[in-house]
């Protein structure tokens, strides 16, 4: 899923226009990107939580050229789902994550 087919389904379920759904979407965007910059933990209980991990100074290799490079530290955000969002996406639905349907099990019956 896209931002803009973000911003279309919460203009479509909420009954507002796309402008007002993306400034939502935006705003939503912004937060977490600005809560994680102050080295916060957004944690939206049933969904999951933004983190930061810290990276340490390593030394690393150029590609194309083979020389070694020191990599400086650095924060890198990561998104833990939660309890809630696991068991949803898990559950016995008879459908593989792709959509496309499960292949009947030997001895199921199939449409009538």
């Amino acid at each position: 899923m896209t931002k803009a087919e973000l911003v279309e389904e919460v203009s479509r379920v909420s009954d507002l226009t796309k402008k007002r759904s993306e400034v939502i979407v935006d705003t939503v965007f912004e937060s977490i990107i600005d809560a994680l910059k102050r080295g916060e933990k957004i944690e939206l209980r049933g969904f999951g939580s933004f983190r930061l991990r810290k990276r340490e100074p390593r030394k690393g290799r150029n590609p194309k050229t083979g020389d070694k490079v020191d990599v400086p530290p650095k924060r890198v955000p990561y998104f833990k789902p939660g309890k809630d969002l696991k068991d949803l996406i898990n559950r016995e639905t008879g459908e593989p994550i792709d959509g496309t349907p499960a292949p009947p099990v030997d001895g199921a019956v199939g449409p009538l």
